[in-house]
């Protein structure tokens, strides 16, 4: 009987069941794969033969199918290629161009194989649909923000765009419009992909003539570079796509450096060791009131749209003040944003820093650089508080403000309708802060930061003034909300929102400068500015970023403070008034009051 070893096995009879140990044919295994994969393939291929069978019974319509997708695909890589990253330049004689990208990338692809080919053209598509996708960001923002998108901050604000849209369409609104933005980004990157795809398998078709055209294109584009040939005002030989691809890699690389010098730059605070004594000691006793009108630019005061209803409404103030006993100086400030982002303008004006991105505000607020507000709250001398009716959720950012309380959407008792954007009227945020806060008995003045929204876009639909004993908890707006235009009516009319800014603007400022005639006192003393001008298609493609600013005061030795400033008497400053950057601001004031400086460096 044969011995059983490693090497050898006793042989098993035909009907014997197999065991775990043995060996199934190598063969088996991918013949069931291949057929598992032409399974799944089956349906595709059905496609396939269908679609055959289709150009087979309709060989005209079929050629007309196959062209025209393949001019659209054509001029859609082109129009890609050509595309400019603004409104303003958006115009037809960018679109009669040569692309040098488009002669290279055919040179490239007529020299790949075909798996290479493949890919590398998906590849350009995608990369050109990304720009594409940007390109269109960087033309929303410019209009809006007076600025390009950034790739490494901006991301957060696509959401803050959504949330305005919900709060001046409608909730519903906001949502088609996400899932809008989404679908199409999504679509342009396939769609792009595609297009280059199928562009680079008929260069492949036609090699040959393919590669005399795009040595012809190449020919024609140096010819055109070298004599600088132009066509309707614009050079015929471009690099657009990749001068633009350059430019958004140089933002991403410049926010990075710049991320790491502003934190140090935030380090060092001329009046950061100050102590508390020695911080404006020549204020002592008076109620201080930093007040910020929205969107409160100099166009609103020399704009011909603007400019007679706004400067009506600041001699009215003017002189209305002065029968009080008010005096006001004012000048210009250039603030560090544009159109929106608020923020990055009160935090520039409060801390004496540059804030003119989100980084940079992440930065400074969570730093103990001295603001002006804080500077109030590190005498001991003030109780400090904030009107924030713009906010309806956690403000972490109070406690570096220097803030002891803050009074945000949901504090001040308001039972009336919101306008739009903005949640409360400013006639309203104001008598409640005199009933809160400014007008009940204390043991300390009050340093008060009060955000005044109303003048927020878009501007429709817009409260009107109403008797100020007749305010009550809001409901007196019921009316006034439900009768006013529809932000719909006016949000692509450059001409009524900049007619309806110009009546916020009346409203916000009427609204302080009465508050002021009608409740400040003799220790009353308000500073009141813009935080950055209106968006672009109000402000106009060109305008700077100067907003006005005021100060106003009974006491004359607060404004002999400033006379070295050289501001315009009354709250109109003139055309040719000082302008100074907005981040100056605060050094120069704490230095009019008598602070001293003792420098904290990084």
């Amino acid at each position: 009987m044969p011995v059983s070893t490693p090497f050898h096995r006793p042989p098993r009879s035909a009907d014997a069941p197999a065991t775990p140990d043995t060996p199934v044919p190598a063969a088996h295994t991918p013949l069931k794969a291949l057929r598992a994969l032409q399974a799944r393939l089956a349906p595709w291929r059905a496609r396939l033969d269908r679609r055959r069978a289709w150009r087979t019974r309709h060989p005209r319509t079929a050629l007309v199918v196959r062209r025209t997708t393949t001019a659209l695909a054509a001029v859609l890589v082109l129009g890609a290629l050509l595309l400019p990253n603004s409104f303003a330049a958006l115009e037809p004689n960018r679109f009669a161009r040569i692309p040098a990208e488009a002669v290279i990338g055919a040179v490239l692809l007529l020299c790949l194989p075909r798996a290479a080919r493949l890919a590398a053209a998906a590849l350009f598509g995608t990369v050109l649909g990304a720009l594409t996708v940007l390109n269109l960001l960087d033309m929303g923002f410019t209009e809006y923000l007076g600025r390009g998108f950034d790739v490494v901050l901006d991301w957060g604000l696509l959401d803050d765009a959504q949330s305005y849209v919900a709060d001046s369409m409608g909730g519903a609104a906001a949502t088609w419009a996400a899932v809008g933005a989404v679908a199409l980004a999504l679509s342009l990157l396939v769609v792009m992909a595609l297009a280059v795809v199928r562009l680079g398998e008929l260069l492949a078709a036609h090699r040959e003539r393919a590669a005399r055209g795009a040595l012809l294109a190449a020919t024609v584009w140096m010819t055109c570079v070298a004599l600088g040939v132009q066509t309707f005002g614009t050079r015929v030989a471009t690099t657009n796509a990749s001068a633009l691809l350059q430019a958004q890699a140089h933002r991403v690389a410049d926010t990075l450096r710049d991320e790491a010098a502003f934190a140090k730059e935030a380090e060092s605070d001329r009046f950061g060791a100050t102590p508390g004594d020695r911080l404006v000691p020549d204020l002592r006793g008076k109620d201080v009131i930093f007040a910020f009108v929205e969107s409160y630019g100099r166009s609103a005061i020399e704009d011909p749209v603007t400019a007679p209803g706004v400067g009506r409404v600041l001699d009215t103030g003017t002189e209305a003040l002065a029968d009080a006993g008010f005096r006001a100086r004012s000048g210009w400030l250039t603030s560090a944003t544009f159109g929106g982002s608020s923020w990055l303008g009160h935090s520039t004006f409060m801390s004496g820093l540059w804030v003119d991105n989100q980084q940079r505000y992440r930065t400074v607020t969570a730093s103990d650089h001295l603001t002006l507000t804080k500077a109030f709250e590190k005498t001991g001398h003030w109780d400090t508080v904030g009107v924030m009716p713009g906010v309806q959720k956690a403000w972490p950012e109070a406690e570096w403000y220097g803030l002891d309380k803050v009074y945000d959407a949901f504090d001040v008792g308001y039972e009336g309708p919101k306008f739009s954007w903005s949640t409360m009227p400013d006639q309203y945020a104001l008598e409640a802060f005199q009933r809160l806060e400014h007008g009940r008995e204390r043991d300390r003045p009050l340093m008060a930061e009060v955000i005044l929204t109303s003048s927020h876009q878009p501007w429709a639909p817009l409260p009107r003034m109403v008797g100020w004993d007749e305010i009550g908890d809001g409901s007196v707006y019921e009316g006034i909300e439900a009768s006013g235009v529809e932000a719909a009516d006016i949000i692509t009319d450059s001409t009524r929102s900049k007619q309806e800014y110009g009546k916020s603007v009346e409203y916000s400022v009427t609204s302080l400068t009465q508050w002021l005639e009608r409740y400040g006192t003799d220790d009353t003393v308000l500073v009141f500015l813009g935080d950055h001008q209106p968006l672009a298609r109000v402000s106009g493609d060109r305008a700077s970023r100067d907003v006005p600013v005021s100060i106003v005061a009974k006491d004359p030795k607060v404004l002999d403070a400033v006379d070295d400033w050289n501001w315009t008497e009354g709250l109109e400053p003139a055309q040719d008034a000082p302008v100074w950057k907005m981040s100056a601001f605060r050094d120069r004031f704490l230095t009019a009051y008598g602070s001293v400086p003792h420098p904290t460096t990084g």
